[in-house]
């Protein structure tokens, strides 16, 4: 059995797609050196322009062809490199070509906030998913997703695979201190808060809420944009007391977490959520939008406030203020949590998945 995996993730920026991708791979690769691959072959077939001497998998071939790049090497290279086998695609696109496909769609974003993107991105992505949804079998990484895919696609819940996230990546990093010396960051002495600027993140909303908390010494960190990327849309000026990083290293992103009042994580829409999980590793307090994906990933592990209050916004960082992040910190409840989203049970779930294409 001949598996092959859609490697254009490796051609973009690291964000929660991409990392996905990443460690399930990783943790694949553990699984093939500890339990063979048997009769299977695993290979990621990726556009020109990518190392195949940088890969990090040893059981896992990276192999390079084709021609162009983007969705042009997706519909037109790609199926003809995997004609003899299965090909697994594991960030939202894929080649309507190849009818043996497994497609791990994340989210339903594209059609239920239609108004986040520009016409040409929405049209391309909502038909590419729909065409997908006749063409190939599906994946998602929540129930919540899955739910609303079948909805979308007008398809029985039950042709979705739901293979989640994983907790355990960031665990794996030694945190790098010197980052709060850079931003003169201290220990409890900051909200944190990591994901891009896109409207349906709800920084703007959060931000509000820092700035009206009362004589507050804690700061307000923004981690995964630099400041022009998040306020040049807006005109809305940074509140005094938050500080916007750009994108950092895992390392860096660790020891914020590690050192963190509290995650703030004040999101309108997610397929899952992996910074709260992220958050629970190094034991910091999660403040979170009460809306089903998070419920289900956090559990009673979060703190939960309505996502258009900017008050209960304000009064769930107020709380943790005056407790602490130590006192804050649910820790059964979190090591509950990272317990139930580990990557490798997600990769053997996926395996077996591949396994009924064939």
């Amino acid at each position: 059995m001949k598996v092959y995996i859609n490697g254009r993730f490796l051609t973009r920026k690291m964000t929660g797609v991409e990392r996905y991708a990443t460690e399930l791979l990783t943790a694949l690769d553990v699984i093939l050196a500890q339990e063979g691959a048997g009769d299977e072959t695993w290979t990621i077939l990726a556009p020109q322009g990518v190392d195949p001497a940088s890969s990090p998998f040893r059981n896992i071939d990276l192999r390079v062809g084709g021609r162009g790049g983007g969705h042009a090497w997706e519909q037109l290279s790609l199926p003809g490199l995997a004609a003899d086998g299965v090909l697994l695609n594991l960030a939202n696109s894929g080649p309507l070509r190849h009818r043996r496909s497994f497609t791990v769609i994340h989210d339903a974003i594209v059609y239920r906030m239609p108004k986040l993107f520009s016409f040409r991105y929405r049209s391309l992505h909502q038909t590419l998913g729909w065409a997908l949804s006749r063409l190939s079998w599906l994946g998602t990484v929540s129930e919540f997703s899955r739910r609303e895919l079948a909805a979308v696609f007008r398809i029985d819940p039950g042709r979705i695979a739901v293979l989640p996230n994983g907790s355990d990546h960031l665990g794996q990093v030694q945190p790098d201190g010197g980052i709060l010396e850079r931003f003169s960051l201290r220990r409890d002495g900051f909200f944190l808060f990591v994901g891009s600027p896109a409207p349906h993140k709800n920084l703007e909303r959060a931000l509000r809420a820092y700035a009206s908390l009362a004589k507050t010494d804690r700061a307000f960190v923004i981690v995964g944009s630099s400041q022009a990327n998040v306020f040049g849309k807006t005109h809305e000026p940074l509140p005094a007391g938050a500080v916007a990083t750009g994108r950092l290293s895992d390392a860096e992103v660790a020891a914020l977490y590690a050192n963190a009042t509290a995650l703030v994580f004040p999101s309108l829409y997610e397929g899952f959520g992996i910074p709260p999980l992220e958050a629970m590793t190094y034991g910091a307090p999660v403040l979170a939008a009460d809306v089903p994906p998070i419920r289900e990933v956090c559990g009673g592990a979060a703190t939960y406030f309505d996502p258009l209050s900017e008050p209960e916004m304000a009064a769930a960082m107020r709380a943790v203020s005056g407790t602490g992040r130590d006192a804050a910190f649910p820790e059964a409840e979190a090591r509950e949590r990272l317990r139930s989203f580990q990557w490798q049970d997600t990769a053997r779930a996926l395996r077996e998945a591949v396994r009924g294409i064939a």
